[in-house]
């Protein structure tokens, strides 16, 4: 299985450099886009409900205290991944990559995964509940 370093380098390699918000939120739709169409997770690291939406805390250890991430400060291998993720992940890509790193958190926000992972917590508080592979593959299945 590949790594979330993996996938965020094979992002990189695909769109070039972007801001680190919006790298979290492709990694996230490129998790559970693969959980409803490969009927598996594309990397073993849990996903996190914060104040600007899912965030794989992992991948945040990466590139934290930078605004922007180029491919040079991700160390992963895109060739990790298999022929399926690597469709899933340019599946991914071709709806959400011309997208802004805020239309992406404010997506995520309207959707019941990262809502619900964050129920009781007030906007900007900050919070590490895990959005469940389960959530995601219920709620995003439904909309497939």
């Amino acid at each position: 299985m590949a790594d979330v370093r993996d996938v965020a380098a094979f992002i990189l390699r695909q769109c070039g450099e972007m801001t680190a918000m919006k790298l979290q939120k492709l990694v996230y739709y490129a998790q559970v886009w693969s959980l409803v169409w490969d009927e598996r997770p594309l990397f073993p690291q849990r996903i996190e409900a914060w104040a600007n939406g899912p965030v794989c805390p992992d991948l945040y250890r990466l590139h934290q205290g930078l605004f922007r991430v180029g491919p040079h400060e991700i160390p992963g291998n895109p060739d990790e991944i298999d022929g399926d993720g690597q469709d899933t992940i340019r599946g991914v890509l071709n709806f959400y990559s011309d997208k802004s790193a805020q239309w992406l958190s404010d997506l995520s926000h309207q959707e019941a995964p990262w809502r619900d992972s964050r129920a009781g917590l007030a906007d900007g508080d900050r919070g590490s509940r895990e959005i469940t592979h389960a959530a995601m593959a219920e709620y995003y299945g439904g909309l497939s």
